[in-house]
């Protein structure tokens, strides 16, 4: 049997899961199963050379419940629909767990922004918006960076939506903007903050101690790196570390700030000196206390997860591990704080943003980040006791109290 690695089936099933343990309706599976709408564009961009080039693009807005449709933009080679799909899903769950009133939505684009030029990069991004305008307002549908993609990015999308509109106020459309233009302080840091903070309280409640921990980070990106950098502050060691270029180990713990150094001016952390070299696959088998997906979907598979060594995985990614892996990591007693309760940070810190907009009054980056630790804590606590309570993993906790309070929604507005 090979492991599944459709993420929209995966979540699908994982929603048919958490319906049938909470007792719920056939109504609410069926209405949960798929997107309310995908809408399919081709993105027509006028390249340096003169020729046109054409990318595949998605919207999906999966449940909008709870209140309007959240979810990032993501730029990259391998996404498809279904990738999408699933995605916009996990959106709805997040929201949920982390107890923002926002649905799920995401949004993918089939490039690979590295072969794009600067101008190029804002003319793909434009003709986004171009395509997808009447889908997105900000009591609608409010679209972030994700994969690939950052402030800048979605500057030049509200720009172009302002344009479009001929609307001045336009700030609230879009978040993980740029500070000057009504972005929230500590943004960029909210995702790998949070899957930080959450890893932090899992290893109090699994007994380890920072000073003794070695933590394996797969995807040393911003998420990767933010997280990193929150435990090494607080005396966790970062024995390992990968990107796409490779990986690295030093078992006493790495020095960050020199191996970003090295990673900014060589483009990778492979070879950084005096650490031993480390491929992406031997890093999430490395012998570490505290694994970090931090990279893209399945990568934890059956065949590496019976040869995990860490007591606790936390997955940064969204969809690391299939469910076959889930279920090998759980028999075998270790602990998987799932992408829904783990990364939830960036969009609880872009509802603060869409927030703040409307209101237009401005929190501090102490207050933020202390509204972000709140938040997640008080979700991961949740899930926590519910998993002890009815005798689960930590991913069936938390997906049968998103879909608990996704379904009481539903219910309220008389969808079944």
């Amino acid at each position: 049997m090979q492991d599944s690695t459709n993420p929209f089936l995966n979540t699908q099933a994982a929603f048919q899961d958490a319906c049938r343990a909470l007792e719920l309706p056939d109504a609410v599976y069926e209405i949960l199963k798929e997107p309310r709408r995908v809408l399919e564009a081709h993105l027509l961009v006028r390249r340096d050379d003169g020729t046109t080039a054409s990318f595949p693009a998605w919207r999906s807005h999966h449940n909008n419940a709870r209140g309007p449709y959240k979810g990032g933009i993501r730029f990259h080679p391998g996404v498809d629909q279904n990738e999408v799909k699933a995605l916009s899903m996990w959106m709805t769950l997040k929201c949920a767990v982390i107890g923002i009133p926002m649905g799920g939505a995401k949004a993918g684009v089939t490039v690979d922004p590295s072969t794009l030029s600067a101008r190029e990069l804002e003319a793909l991004s434009r003709e986004f918006i171009r395509e997808f305008a009447s889908f997105i307002g900000v009591d609608r549908d409010v679209p972030a960076p994700d994969v690939n993609t950052n402030s800048q990015i979605m500057a030049w999308m509200m720009d172009e939506y302002g344009r479009m509109h001929d609307d001045a106020d336009v700030f609230g459309i879009f978040t993980g903007k740029p500070i000057p233009l009504g972005g929230s302080a500590e943004r960029t840091e909210a995702t790998g903050e949070g899957v930080a903070i959450v890893t932090r309280r899992a290893m109090d409640r699994v007994g380890l101690s920072p000073s003794s921990t070695r933590v394996a980070v797969q995807g040393y990106g911003n998420v990767g790196a933010q997280t990193a950098r929150w435990l090494a502050a607080r005396g966790v060691r970062i024995a390992a570390v990968s990107d796409v270029g490779g990986g690295v180990w030093q078992g006493e713990g790495l020095d960050l700030d020199a191996l970003d150094r090295w990673a900014a001016e060589h483009g990778t952390v492979a070879g950084f000196p005096g650490a031993a070299p480390l491929t992406n696959s031997e890093l999430l088998t490395a012998d570490v206390d505290v694994l970090v997906p931090a990279a893209l979907e399945n990568q934890i598979t059956r065949a590496v997860a019976a040869e995990v060594r860490a007591r606790l995985v936390v997955e940064a990614a969204n969809g690391p591990s299939t469910p076959e892996a889930q279920e090998i990591l759980f028999a075998r007693g270790i602990r998987t704080v799932p992408d829904i309760v783990a990364n939830p940070g960036g969009v609880y810190v872009s509802y603060l943003e869409w927030a703040q907009n409307r209101g237009g009054y401005y929190w501090t980056r102490d207050e933020v980040s202390s509204r972000l630790e709140q938040a997640m804590t008080a979700a991961f606590d949740q899930v926590w006791a519910l998993a002890a309570e009815r005798q689960v993993d930590l991913r069936r906790a938390a997906y049968r109290l998103a879909v608990q309070r996704v379904a009481e929604a539903m219910h309220l507005r008389g969808w079944y």
